[in-house]
């Protein structure tokens, strides 16, 4: 499955989302999950498995717990798709970038209010 198909599903890009703050056991992940999208544990246990067997989580036991890590390999294949593109938005960004800096320099430059008092 191509990583995008994997990303597509908005329970998938949220979950992964959380895993990008940092580790959480799946009881965590569902918990907010269930909260945001009313799905059931099974469901969020469903799609946990996709991302893990699509090399997108890592799972490690703690206790009886299960803990789910962010993968960075897929995101890769998603990084290297997206460089086609980014001559169409770098561009601007940089203009944007560039006319902050001048007009954060044109206040700093230039001089306060006059007081007439």
């Amino acid at each position: 499955m191509h990583a995008l198909d994997i990303l597509g599903d908005p329970v998938r890009r949220r979950i992964m989302e959380l895993l990008a703050e940092n580790a959480h056991s799946s009881g965590q992940v569902v918990e907010v999950i269930h909260a945001e999208f009313g799905i059931t544990q099974a469901a969020v246990s469903q799609h946990l498995r996709v991302l893990r067997e699509n090399g997108f989580a890592s799972v490690r036991p703690e206790g009886a717990k299960r803990i789910y890590a962010v993968e960075t390999g897929p995101l890769r294949e998603i990084d290297q798709w997206l460089d086609r593109f980014r001559s169409h938005w770098e561009p601007k960004l940089d203009a944007l970038a560039t006319e902050v800096a001048r007009g954060k320099r044109k206040r700093r430059l230039s001089p306060g209010p006059v007081d007439t008092n």
